[in-house]
């Protein structure tokens, strides 16, 4: 495995897991899974047959090497880079699945 995959991986693992470190975000208030969620590139919905309830959601948060998504129905970072790759479970401790589950029910 990479150690560009593995470090990059293991970076989101502990943001998801330990907090955004008190970032704050353009309005200078306390940044949160919402402001995270702005700058994704892609969000890949996992719902149920009835196509109205939510399950989870894939996100793609880098793209072009390494590629690496978030799956909240797994709980875990998955990268990619050619044949290699490197997946880490999280916890998410910032509320980016309940974050989700608000956007999708929008």
């Amino acid at each position: 495995m990479s150690e560009d995959i593995k470090n990059n991986v293991q970076h989101i693992v502990n943001t998801l897991s330990n907090g955004f470190d008190e970032e704050l975000n353009e309005d200078g208030q306390e940044f949160t899974a919402f402001d995270y969620l702005r700058d994704v590139l892609d969000i890949q919905w996992t719902v149920s047959s009835d196509k109205k309830t939510y399950i989870g959601a894939r996100i793609l948060v880098a793209f072009g090497g390494p590629n690496i998504w978030i799956n909240t129905v797994t709980n875990k970072v998955e990268g990619y880079w050619w044949s290699d790759s490197c997946i880490m479970p999280y916890v998410d401790n910032v509320g980016l699945n309940e974050a989700l589950e608000e956007l999708f029910n929008c």
